[in-house]
């Protein structure tokens, strides 16, 4: 993934896959946040398709930029907020909840200013080791890059559900590998690997049918 417009296409393909059977296992409301992330990303893997289109030479570089940005918007600008999220949402009682609020509030002020910074500077997008350089100069600080990971990675970590535990580790790992491989190109290999992470997400739906759904409205 990430390499070519075809294998992003594919990719998104696959994961749109992946998402409809997540579900389709769906129970409660409170689930179907996260139960969209391989949905999510697989539209995500779509746009940045074009992406690479517009990189290629097929499409107009407005159209390019227009992509570019899509890509951005969810990446940097939502992922923050929507990951720790639907990992509130999701988890079984009131007491594991709030222990997920200050996550959900570096995740509010991570995206927040992303998004202020999204809008007040430029994106450049190029090509580089066959992966695409996404670079805003106002988000290309280590300290954003911290609160990002707390956000994304911290409340799956804590969660009180195993397998969101895993995926947590999983994309922690994928973090450390990309940090220290391509850093250059962290927003698009993080995501596209991430994204194959889903698979964890489908197969905890899928073995955890008649466990839920959780009893939401426990006080403890």
């Amino acid at each position: 993934m990430c390499f070519s417009a075809a294998a992003n296409f594919v990719g998104s393909g696959v994961l749109g896959t992946i998402g409809i059977a997540t579900l389709t296992r769906v129970r409660h409301r409170r689930e179907l946040l996260f139960a969209a992330l391989p949905t999510l990303f697989a539209v995500h893997q779509f746009i940045e398709g074009f992406v690479w289109l517009g990189l290629d030479g097929i499409l107009s570089p407005a159209v390019t930029h227009n992509m570019g940005a899509a890509f951005m918007l969810y990446a940097q600008g939502l992922l923050p907020f929507i990951l720790p999220l639907s990992v509130i949402l999701f988890e079984p009682n009131v007491k594991s909840r709030r222990c997920m609020l200050p996550f959900l509030a570096v995740g509010v002020l991570t995206s927040l200013y992303i998004l202020w910074a999204l809008t007040a500077y430029p994106l450049e997008i190029s090509i580089r080791g066959n992966s695409i350089v996404y670079t805003n100069q106002a988000t290309n600080y280590t300290f954003v890059a911290v609160l990002y990971v707390i956000a994304t990675c911290g409340s799956l970590l804590f969660s009180k559900v195993k397998d969101m535990v895993i995926f947590g580790v999983a994309n922690m790992a994928i973090l450390l590998v990309v940090m220290g491989v391509k850093r250059y190109a962290f927003t698009s290999l993080w995501c596209a690997y991430a994204a194959v992470a889903s698979l964890i997400i489908l197969a905890y739906f899928w073995k955890s049918h008649r466990e839920r759904p959780f009893r939401y409205a426990e006080s403890m």
